[in-house]
């Protein structure tokens, strides 16, 4: 059974960082696309980073320059490093797997529809 699971959210002020983990079991973690999302009240959720298993990035325009997303094979563990936070980036953060078809497929949003995903960590960032 895959499971993912989520940590390191918390309440941070504007400008600050934290440093989200997803611990994956159930999965031959190497093998898989993983990407972290987010989902604000009220708002749609949308993609953040993704990262295929060779370890090729991509990340969406809003967190460009501030965020890392970083995995660690021997351990089954995602990360995703966030620094310069600002108030918009407060959401629910979640954590997401699918087979890795081919690369590309790890850096469309639809690849992680009905897959693997974890319940959640919060991220609060404060003006």
């Amino acid at each position: 059974q895959v499971q993912l699971v989520e940590s390191g959210g918390g309440s941070v002020q504007a400008g600050g960082s934290l440093r989200l983990s997803c611990a994956a079991s159930g999965l031959t973690f190497s093998l898989y696309c993983m990407a972290w999302f987010r989902q604000a009240p009220g708002k749609e959720r949308e993609a953040v980073a993704f990262i295929a298993p060779g370890g090729s990035d991509r990340y969406r325009d809003y967190v460009t320059g501030r965020f890392t997303i970083s995995k660690d094979n021997a351990k089954n563990t995602l990360y995703l490093q966030m620094n310069s936070l600002k108030p918009e980036d407060t959401a629910m953060y979640y954590c997401a797997a699918a087979f890795a078809h081919y690369e590309y497929s790890c850096y469309l949003p639809t690849t992680y529809d009905s897959k693997y995903w974890g319940q959640g960590t919060q991220v609060t960032v404060s003006s």
